[in-house]
C-alpha cells in the first residue's frame, strides 16, 4: 500500500537540527516512508491525502510511564511523593488484577494515540497484559516486569519477579514486528536490595536489555541512600552494575555533577518528566547540565497518577518553560531541542533504529496537527507552535509503522465505546 500526503508541513532533522520543509510531499509505502520532496512525486500512488493547514511530525515518545495508572488519576493528589506512594497509591495497586490492567492499559492507549504517541516506555504489573493491548493497537511500546525486593531480605518474592521478567523478554520481546520490546527494570534503589538488584542487573548485561529506573526523583531518596550506603543513588546503581549494559533513568531531579558523569559514562538516557515533578514538589531537574554534559535527555508523562495525563504536548510545554524560569535564561531548552527530546531522543533511548525522525527508508511513525485553529495561527515558527501553542487535541492524524490509528477522531485500532465501558466498570470495582 502506497499513501501520498500532500502539502504538509514537514519537521525533519538535519544536522542535528530542526528544519521545517513547507508545502511538502511525504510519501509511504508499507511501513516505511519512500518520498520527501517540494513536487510530487512521478510515480503513483495507491491513496493520496491532502494535509493543506498541517503539520507533519515524528510520532511522540512517552518514554516513562505507568500505562494501567490511568486507572488511578487523582488518586492522593497534592500529597508528598512519599504519603503519596505508600499511604494511597500502594493500597488500590494491592487491588489491581490483570483484566484491570489490562483495561486501564487500554485507556491508555486511547488517551496517548489521540494525543500523538506512537510509542512508550512503561513499567508495571501484569506487563502481558498490557503486551496484548498494545499489539492489537498498532503502537509501539518498551515494557518490563519491574523488580522490587522490598523486604530487602531476597526472598522468594523477589526471586519470583527476577523469573517473571526473564520469562517476559523470553517470550514477548520483538513481537509485532519489532514494535514489542521488553526491557529490564529495577524499581528504585529505595525499594530494593543490593544482592537483588546486583543479580537482575548481571541478567540484564547477560541478555544485552536495556535496563530501566526510577533513579534520584526526590530529595529525601537521595539523601536517605546516602546514609544508608554512603553513596548517591546514582553510585550505588552503578557499583551493582545496573548501568553496564544499556540503561535508561527516570525523573533524575536530585543528580550530583559526579551523577551526571557516571551518566554519561555508561551512555544512560535520562527521561524527564516535568509535570510530575513539579506535581509532586520534587524540584526542578538539572536538565541544562544533562544537555551540555551530552546526555540524551526524553520526555515521559509519569502515571497519570501524578501528572494526570499523558498528554506529551503538555510536556513538552512545560519542559520548554519550566527550565527558562528557573535558570532565568530564555536560552535554555530551545523549541527545536524540546521537539528531538520528544522524538527522535526517545527512539534512541528505546534502542529503536530507523525510528523517531521523518526520513527516507525509516519506520513510518508520524503525527499530523491540525493549525487551522486561532490557537495555532499564524505559524511563523513551527517548533515553537508545537512546543508552546500546540496541544493534544490538535493531533488529527497518528500514524504507527505506516498504518493509520487514529484520523479525525476516530479510533481504527481500537474500540473506544468498549473501553471506556470497561475503564467505567473497572472503576467502581475498585473504589466500591
Amino acid at each position: 500500500m502506497k499513501t501520498l500526503y500532500t502539502h504538509a508541513d514537514l519537521v525533519l532533522f538535519e544536522n542535528g537540527e530542526v528544519t521545517v520543509k513547507k508545502d511538502a510531499y511525504l510519501g509511504v509505502e508499507d511501513d516505511v516512508f519512500r518520498y520527501i520532496g517540494s513536487e510530487a512525486p512521478p510515480e503513483p500512488y495507491d491513496s493520496v491525502k491532502d494535509m493543506t493547514g498541517h503539520i507533519i511530525l515524528p510520532g511522540l515518545y512517552n518514554c516513562h510511564t505507568h500505562a494501567a495508572m490511568v486507572l488511578l488519576r487523582g488518586v492522593g493528589s497534592d500529597l508528598p511523593l512519599q504519603k503519596w506512594l505508600f499511604d494511597r497509591i500502594f493500597p488500590v495497586e494491592a487491588k489491581l488484577t490483570p483484566a484491570l490492567i489490562r483495561t486501564g492499559s487500554e485507556l491508555a492507549l486511547l488517551e496517548m494515540v489521540s494525543g500523538g504517541t506512537v510509542s512508550f516506555s512503561d513499567m508495571y504489573f501484569s506487563p502481558e497484559d498490557t503486551a496484548e493491548a498494545v499489539l492489537a493497537s498498532g503502537m509501539r511500546a518498551n515494557l518490563n516486569r519491574p523488580v522490587q525486593d522490598m523486604d530487602f531480605e531476597d526472598g522468594e518474592a523477589a526471586l519470583r519477579r527476577i523469573d517473571e521478567a526473564i520469562r517476559l523478554y523470553k517470550e514477548y520481546d520483538g513481537l509485532g514486528d519489532g514494535r514489542l520490546k521488553i526491557d529490564f527494570s529495577i524499581h528504585a534503589e529505595y525499594t530494593c536490595s543490593e544482592k537483588t538488584t546486583a543479580r537482575f542487573a548481571g541478567l540484564c548485561k547477560e541478555n544485552g536489555g536495556n535496563m530501566h529506573i526510577h533513579l534520584s526523583e526526590t530529595a529525601s531518596e537521595h539523601e536517605a541512600c546516602k546514609q544508608k550506603y554512603g553513596k548517591t543513588p546514582a553510585r550505588w546503581f552503578y557499583d551493582l552494575g545496573a548501568f553496564d549494559a544499556s540503561a535508561y533513568a527516570a525523573h533524575c531531579v536530585m543528580l550530583e555533577e559526579d551523577d551526571i558523569a557516571i551518566l554519561k559514562e555508561k551512555n544512560v538516557s535520562v527521561a524527564h518528566n516535568p509535570t510530575s515533578n513539579l506535581k509532586l514538589g520534587s524540584g526542578f531537574a538539572p536538565v541544562p547540565a544533562f544537555i551540555k554534559a551530552g546526555l540524551n535527555v526524553t520526555l515521559g508523562t509519569d502515571g497519570a497518577a501524578s501528572n494526570n495525563n499523558l498528554n506529551m504536548f503538555e510536556e513538552m510545554h512545560l519542559a520548554g518553560i519550566m527550565h527558562k524560569g528557573y535558570q532565568k535564561d530564555t536560552s535554555v531548552l530551545p523549541a527545536g531541542e524540546i521537539v528531538k527530546m520528544a522524538t527522535v531522543n526517545g527512539a534512541k533511548l528505546q534502542r529503536r533504529a530507523n525510528c523517531g525522525e521523518i526520513k527516507v527508508g525509516y519506520q513510518a511513525d508520524f503525527i499530523a496537527v491540525d493549525t487551522r485553529k486561532p490557537h495555532l495561527t499564524p505559524n511563523l515558527d513551527t517548533a515553537a507552535l508545537l512546543v508552546y501553542a500546540a496541544g493534544a487535541s490538535d493531533v488529527s492524524l497518528t500514524v504507527c509503522a505506516g498504518k493509520t490509528l487514529y484520523e479525525n477522531g476516530e479510533f481504527l485500532t481500537l474500540d473506544r465505546e468498549r473501553i471506556l465501558f470497561e475503564a467505567n466498570a473497572a472503576v467502581k470495582e475498585l473504589y466500591a
